[in-house]
């Protein structure tokens, strides 16, 4: 008799960082490892990487702390596959004085690009406001049949509020591998 082991790949996951550059890179190595130990292909590995490393720049760089409670503040980021194939990437911030919108930089400006490229690796992304809280989120196609990067009219619709108990739920989902 073979004894087989396996080590379930969540489907989500939920990472409360610092605010500010130091969380950046483990998030994106969680989530790199994440989508591979589930056989995502490796592109839409890198797209996902690159949009998640994008929207927490801009939380970092425009958004205030989230001020929920925790010991240190800082950004929520959390990033779900549903069962149409659908990878779900958000980022959390306290909000600030101005709404994530895409700009139009000149050739030699030295940023300004990070929103257009999330609008180009994604499927759609947006903004939901609550208070004290913003996110931006974006939908990449992790199965191929969704059509990638169509540029045409889209049919996704914006992920629904988290309520209380799916925080509370994707929170203690964080500690699962401790013990």
């Amino acid at each position: 008799m073979a004894l087989v082991v396996t080590q379930e790949v969540p489907t989500s996951s939920t990472m409360a960082l610092p605010h500010g550059p130091s969380g950046v890179g483990q998030a994106r190595r969680r989530l790199r490892d994440e989508l591979l130990g589930r056989g995502t292909p490796e592109t839409v590995v890198d797209d996902a990487v690159l949009v998640l490393s994008e929207l927490l720049g801009n939380a970092c760089r425009h958004g205030r702390p989230l001020r929920d409670g925790a010991r240190v503040p800082g950004i929520r980021a959390s990033w779900y596959i549903d069962e149409d194939g659908l990878l779900t990437l958000e980022v959390t911030d306290g909000g600030g004085p101005t709404r994530p919108r895409p700009a139009s930089p000149s050739l030699t400006a030295r940023g300004g690009r990070g929103l257009g490229i999330v609008g180009t690796l994604t499927l759609d992304w947006g903004v939901r406001e609550e208070p004290g809280a913003l996110t931006v989120w974006a939908v990449l196609p992790v199965r191929g049949r969704h059509a990638r990067r169509s540029g045409g009219a889209r049919s996704i619709r914006p992920p629904a509020p988290t309520t209380s108990r799916d925080a509370l739920r994707r929170y203690v989902g964080l500690f699962d591998d401790l013990g």
